[in-house]
């Protein structure tokens, strides 16, 4: 794997920081964008969440995409209710295709506020596989999804209930994978988050 290639591309509210990982060895096999957490409650790029999903995808021969949503590290603009986040990460995602190729196929990944963002996302985006990860339903009106999403959630979560990810669930016939004992930031349990994600992201 090589390191992450950070970047300052032109966003919709001026810069936005991007980091790029390569597998190494071969051309990707798909295109991975990362979202982050919640930036008014420090959520950046580099949230272990966030790098663990860029580390499995990588380990799986995937590109991997992260970026500051405005206002975050080295972003410009301000936070904009996941309105104006959802134009970061089209801008992320146009110059990810740009340096990869725009025939790969795209997973879009999620954590908390992040699944938010990429739920409004993927009318546009139209993504082969979406990972969503502690998603932050009931906090924001987290759209219908895929079928086929990989949807996490702790079993202890304090800041989203899992009774409402399964209320948002149960409509669209939806699995959620349950990580008893895990709370939103699923401490401890990065390696087996992990495994689960590579598991079901195999292209």
């Amino acid at each position: 794997m090589t390191n992450a290639a950070t970047s300052l591309i032109d966003g919709p509210a001026g810069a936005l920081e991007v980091a790029l990982q390569l597998p190494g060895g071969a051309p990707p096999k798909a295109l991975a964008l990362v979202c982050h957490p919640h930036p008014v409650h420090g959520g950046t790029m580099d949230n272990k969440v966030a790098q663990m999903l860029a580390r499995a995808f990588l380990e799986l021969g995937f590109a991997a995409l992260r970026f500051n949503f405005r206002g975050v590290g080295r972003s410009e603009g301000s936070f904009d209710e996941g309105i104006g986040e959802t134009e970061d990460a089209a801008a992320a995602l146009a110059f990810g295709r740009a340096q990869t190729g725009e025939s790969l196929p795209l997973v879009a990944a999620g954590f908390s506020f992040g699944c938010f963002v990429q739920a409004r996302l993927q009318a546009r985006a139209a993504p082969s596989q979406m990972v969503l990860v502690g998603p932050a339903v009931g906090r924001f009106p987290v759209a219908t999804v895929p079928p086929g999403t990989l949807v996490i959630h702790g079993e202890q979560d304090d800041v989203v209930p899992l009774a409402d990810v399964l209320d948002w669930a149960r409509p669209q016939g939806l699995p959620v994978t349950v990580f008893p004992g895990a709370g939103h930031f699923f401490h401890g349990r990065m390696t087996e988050l992990k495994a689960v994600v590579k598991r079901h992201c195999r292209l």
